[in-house]
């Protein structure tokens, strides 16, 4: 598709996605969901971008032109927009960010009426419409039809309270120091708010955005920033937000970041050992260390793989009627919890387990070691289909009996070949790694 990526639309704001695609967008979709409309009403939710009022101004030209009602939020985290599109009532939701992008990007995501991000199918359906103009000339309104906009800035609070009931009624956070970076992004309200309410002690940083600091040194993409404050203030914990708070990663009381596949991990024990965890299992990609699935093996669990992108990861949770999953780069998914990645929703489900463990969270959070693992970008002057390279499944057949694990794709934006190799032992990773890269030299 030409428009919509692995989550949503993205791109540079006022190039790619600039005010007329943006308003063509919200037509198609305003035509796409009018289909199964039962309320006629779209929520529109976006994150701390000063571009932010460029393309909601336009949305909402694009829905209202088409006959729908618009109910704007403002600054809300993307989990947010999820949960309160099915609590409203509303037959979609649209949340305006590019996540962890620099400010000078932006994005356009879509949930329908349950607050689910919408199938490939669905935005292949949305792309057809954007490029059929009769189609978008003839569901234009007039008169009354037209529909009508107002924004609403008390929702704020039904979020608060619904992420704050998934903590455990008999737990408190009294008596325990968090830092939490908001990354100068949609969680710099309700973020405070939540921890607070719950009783900690709370230091936070990056709460002041101005349009153009999101994730700019912090945040999700920088926690080793607040490594540092973690140790200063002597906190239990830190907390780590991209811009619109559906990524988390966790620095523990050293100061030293949480490896995703280890929280992950953890996470997973703990819901079992609470009765929480639906199918035994969890859901992560294929970039997941494999010592994560001898881990959960351990503890008789399983590892469900999908191709990279939380997508697809709720994908498969809903065909396995799963209830946890997640990214190893912190997008964590608590299905009785949350319609999506929640950063903050994930985030109490880490205290909830560091408090009933009892033990620090350097303790509790790092139960395994991650196998060796090497990423390398090999520069390819075409990108042949991989199984059509001579004497290349041989070769990967021989690593497999050395007990390694191989991830090989090429990159969707250069010509480039990625190549993941992990195993237990390190020199044997190196040595085949670099057989590896002399064969793709040789081929491509």
């Amino acid at each position: 598709m030409k428009l919509f990526g692995t989550d949503g639309v993205r791109g540079k704001a006022g190039e790619f996605l600039d005010a007329i695609t943006t308003m063509k967008l919200a037509m198609a979709a305003g035509i796409f969901f009018r289909k199964n409309s039962y309320t006629n009403k779209i929520l529109v939710g976006k994150d701390t971008r000063k571009s932010g009022y460029m393309v909601e101004n336009a949305l909402v030209s694009g829905l209202t032109a088409v006959g729908y009602d618009v109910i704007q939020i403002g600054p809300m985290p993307t989990p947010a927009i999820a949960y309160l599109t099915e609590s409203m009532r509303c037959d979609a939701g649209i949340m305006i960010s590019a996540s962890h992008n620099p400010y000078d990007d932006n994005g356009v995501k879509f949930f329908d009426m349950h607050g689910n991000k919408l199938d490939t199918s669905s935005e292949k359906e949305i792309e057809d419409i954007f490029y059929n103009d009769d189609l978008l000339l003839s569901s234009q309104v007039i008169g009354k039809q037209i529909g009508s906009s107002k924004r609403i800035d008390d929702v704020i609070g039904r979020y608060i309270v619904s992420i704050k009931s998934s903590f455990p009624n008999d737990l408190t956070l009294n008596g325990m120091r968090i830092v939490l970076d908001c990354a100068n992004g949609a969680a710099y309200k309700v973020g405070p708010t939540i921890l607070e309410e719950l009783g900690a002690d709370v230091i936070v940083v990056n709460d002041k955005p101005n349009g153009y600091n999101i994730n700019d040194q912090c945040g999700a993409l920088h926690p080793e920033n607040i490594g540092k404050l973690v140790t200063e203030y002597r906190a239990d914990i830190g907390i780590a937000l991209d811009g619109d708070a559906d990524r988390l990663v966790i620095i523990d009381e050293n100061g030293e970041v949480v490896d995703g596949d280890k929280l992950l991990g953890a996470l997973c024990v703990y819901l079992e050992s609470q009765d929480l965890l639906k199918g035994k299992s969890c859901v992560a990609t294929v970039m997941s260390n494999k010592a994560l699935e001898d881990y959960l093996g351990q503890h008789d669990l399983k590892l469900h793989r999908t191709d990279v992108g939380d997508k697809n990861v709720l994908k498969r949770m809903h065909e396995e009627c799963i209830n946890f999953g997640g990214e190893q780069s912190g997008h964590i998914i608590f299905g009785d919890v949350a319609k999506t990645g929640d950063g903050l929703a994930s985030a109490l489900q880490v205290l909830a387990l560091i408090l009933k463990s009892g033990k620090k969270a350097s303790e509790i959070l790092n139960s395994f070691e991650l196998y060796p693992q090497i990423l390398v970008n090999i520069q390819v002057s075409e990108k042949l289909p991989l199984d059509e390279i001579e004497g290349l499944e041989k070769l990967l057949v021989a690593i497999r009996k050395k007990g390694m694990r191989e991830l090989i794709r090429y990159s969707g934006t250069e010509n480039k070949l990625r190549v993941l190799l992990e195993g237990k032992d390190e020199k044997l990773v190196k040595t085949s790694m670099d057989e590896l890269i002399s064969f793709f030299k040789t081929k491509l």
